[in-house]
């Protein structure tokens, strides 16, 4: 009897564990499934209802001081940056944009994982710190902003150019991002709506406000201003996209940029 006990517990314990190991292989596999363009997204504990309007992260987790945004870097909609990718058959497309200069880049888009580490409660620094080169901010899709500069701090005059029908285009290493308004996210949502947010944790708006499409004219320095918007009814500092250079942020952040590492 005792040693058929021994048995019926050893027998349980495996298929207990058999269990488990399926379940951590599926959620692992559901996590990183990145055919569809789509992403599973952990929220952790205490994070606030604006944050978890970034659909396109991996995971968002606060610990009172700092949002941490972990994304793939992957657009969720289609582009001709997608072809020859494991992810062509269903998110490639021909170019049909409007510009008729339109050049394709040599890169194609890859998974780049991006940890964002920025201020909960975002606050004006007294030193403005300049943007860097590559991601500055992310933005609802889990797509990088990057700031108004090509590579070695360039003017876009000729990049721009390589920027597919939604305003985005991978760098070398495959990083697909956005320097200008992303159509994809304007078009789905309002071109008055949230876009993501900078590194300083200010969030960034399209190019409407109020029914008025703004222009540099309308900004500060740093291409923003305070007012109400409709995530933040009592007012808050917030950056603008427009359509003229420096497109989403000017003379460096607004407020004290957390950390961004790759």
């Amino acid at each position: 009897m005792e040693n058929k006990l021994i048995g019926i517990v050893q027998g349980s314990t495996l298929l207990i564990t058999a269990i488990l190991l399926t379940a951590t292989i599926a959620c692992k596999k559901a996590a990183s499934d990145s055919t569809t363009g789509t992403t599973t997204t952990t929220i952790g504990t205490g994070v606030p209802d604006i944050y978890k309007k970034i659909y396109g992260a991996t995971s968002i987790t606060t610990d009172g001081t700092y949002i941490t945004i972990k994304a793939t870097s992957l657009p969720d909609h289609k582009s001709p940056y997608y072809k020859g990718t494991q992810w062509a058959a269903t998110l490639y497309e021909a170019y049909n944009g409007t510009n008729p200069l339109w050049s394709q880049n040599p890169n194609s888009i890859a998974e780049n994982d991006v940890t964002y580490k920025i201020p909960l409660n975002p606050t004006v620094a007294s030193t403005h710190s300049a943007t860097p080169l590559g991601p500055m901010g992310v933005a609802l899709n889990g797509v990088p902003i990057f700031n108004q500069y090509a590579a070695g701090g360039a003017a876009l005059t000729g990049e721009v150019n390589s920027f597919d029908e939604y305003d985005g285009h991978p760098q070398q290493s495959g990083m697909y991002h956005y320097h200008a308004e992303p159509y994809y996210l304007t078009t789905k949502n309002g071109e008055s709506s949230l876009i993501g947010f900078l590194l300083d944790g200010f969030p960034v708006y399209g190019p409407m406000e109020n029914g008025k499409t703004l222009t540099n004219a309308d900004l500060d320095v740093y291409h923003g201003h305070t007012s109400a918007t409709a995530d933040y009814p009592n007012g808050i500092y917030h950056y603008h996209i427009t359509s003229a250079a420096p497109y989403i942020n000017g003379n460096g952040f607004y407020g004290t940029a957390g950390t961004v590492s790759q």
